[in-house]
């Protein structure tokens, strides 16, 4: 079963993450980004574990805002194409929603029909169009409506 695994708000905190080869790039990107939005559990980054190894990265980006809130994940390489990516996706919905049952789940893909994009829409996601992103320029805006819709 696929575990999520809270990043520490401090690099001392995250020594465990720190000498992993796929985690080290994505732990300090995380801290700063923490240190931009503040840490407020359970909207912060995670690790993805599977049995005994670390197979991608999990984020809310930032707290909730007028009730909703995004999400952002990755499949390390090597667990690429095994169906990871969709479990990350829906441990971050299941724990947004535990938290909060009215929040809306929102994601955010580049502008094509690409891996990213078939996944959201497998696991329940829309696109509600296209939005400007400060970092991405126009990105297609997804919004979680449940399983099976």
């Amino acid at each position: 079963m696929l575990e999520l695994i809270p990043i520490a708000p401090t690099a001392a905190e995250n020594r465990q993450f720190a000498s992993h080869p796929d985690c080290e790039p994505s732990l300090s990107m995380t801290i700063e980004f923490f240190e931009r939005v503040g840490y407020v559990l359970p909207w912060i980054g995670y690790f993805a574990r599977l049995g005994d190894e670390l197979v991608g990265s999990a984020a809310f980006k930032g707290k909730p805002n007028e009730g909703r809130v995004e999400i952002a994940y990755g499949v390390f390489p090597h667990f690429q194409n095994r169906g990871i990516g969709g479990e990350i996706c829906r441990a971050l919905v299941r724990l947004a929603q535990h938290t909060d049952p009215t929040i809306i789940v929102m994601a955010r893909t580049l502008p094509d029909m690409n891996y990213s994009a078939r996944l959201l829409q497998r696991n329940g996601f829309i696109c509600l169009g296209t939005v400007w992103d400060e970092d991405d320029g126009g990105v297609w805006e997804w919004q979680y409506e449940g399983a099976g819709k």
